[in-house]
């Protein structure tokens, strides 16, 4: 019911909704609209999340320094002058930390140009991690590095998947493959690239009433947005992550170090916080969710006190924060 009430509201062409408890309790998949449980769907920025976990397992295995400057993994790339803040030049200081916490101060090439020029206006390109790097020098940041604030940004997660393939010697791609899809048997998760056409492609993603064809762009997206998966893929995967499988539990520790983003969100380490303080729900106490979230309506979240996992898609550009109205209807439906 909860689902098919989403499906009939404006600019909604199709809802996917996963909800799992740890004990089994509750284990529902459902879809309204133009899709079916089991479609495959962009992920969006949940792939942030995928990123960051190949990240602590590189940690994991003494490979990279999380506090180290990204200059000792990218000295193939040109990083001068992608960060100057009030005539510092901060590109070369930069931190390994940083980017994942969204500290780094970075500008965002996604929400600074490419989401209205590209996506919205359904204009496909490619870009590469030079072509960011080549509109990060032509943006100014957000602030200086460590300012106290996360400041999202896409260029800090393209830079992590670059770090990932230089430490690896791997594409991004078989990076994520044989460190989390092949190890968690999530057959229907990979990163699209519009070169390997599938048997089955994601479902398409709109703009209010325009179906987007932007196959270029996703598969530059790469670390930062450019995932497909399936709910029972990434219900696997939630599961998997908060249990301690991928990487070390301990980890968990620094990455949740929660840092003040936009209200009510607050960002970790490739983890979005987001709960509403009492007094923004008329003093009533509300749910708290950890996961990701993507641009598109995408949905991948924990929430520990009613031990739930919830994942899905509203498939849906136009009003990028609708799952955050969503997901707490959710658990009070579950609950």
């Amino acid at each position: 019911a909860l689902i098919d009430k989403e499906s009939q509201k404006a600019n909604i062409h199709s809802v996917l909704l996963g909800v799992q408890s740890k004990d089994g309790r509750i284990n529902f998949q459902g879809a309204a609209g133009d899709a079916s449980p089991d479609s495959p769907y962009f992920i969006a920025s949940v792939t942030k999340m995928y990123t960051a976990t190949v990240i602590m397992q590189l940690v994991d295995e003494g490979l990279l320094d999380l506090d180290a400057p990204i200059q000792q993994y990218l000295s193939h790339l040109p990083l001068d002058g992608i960060h100057v803040h009030k005539g510092v030049d901060y590109s070369k200081q930069l931190k390994v930390h940083q980017l994942i916490h969204q500290t780094s101060g970075l500008s965002d090439y996604f929400d600074g140009g490419l989401a209205e020029t590209t996506f919205k206006k359904n204009q496909d390109r490619a870009y590469s991690v030079e072509d960011v790097l080549d509109m990060a020098r032509s943006a100014a940041p957000f602030a200086a590095p460590d300012s106290g604030k996360s400041h999202y940004s896409d260029t800090n997660y393209q830079l992590l998947g670059a770090i990932i393939e230089a430490i690896t010697g791997q594409s991004l791609a078989d990076a994520f493959h044989t460190r989390i899809f092949d190890r968690l048997e999530m057959a229907d998760t990979y990163l699209f690239d519009h070169n390997m056409p599938r048997s089955v492609e994601p479902i398409p993603f709109y703009n209010a009433d325009t179906q987007l064809s932007v196959p270029l762009a996703m598969t530059s997206e790469r670390g930062t947005g450019g995932a497909v998966s399936t709910m029972t893929d990434t219900l696997r995967y939630l599961r998997a992550y908060f249990d301690g499988e991928l990487f070390n539990r301990a980890h968990f520790e620094r990455m949740m170090q929660w840092n003040p983003m936009f209200f009510p969100m607050h960002y970790g380490y490739g983890l979005w916080r987001f709960k509403l303080p009492r007094w923004a729900n008329l003093f009533r106490e509300t749910p708290e969710f950890i996961g990701h979230a993507g641009v598109n309506g995408a949905m991948a979240f924990y929430n520990p006190e009613n031990d739930l996992f919830i994942v899905g898609t509203l498939n849906q550009m136009d009003k990028p924060a609708r799952q955050f109205s969503f997901m707490p209807r959710v658990v009070a439906a579950a609950t």
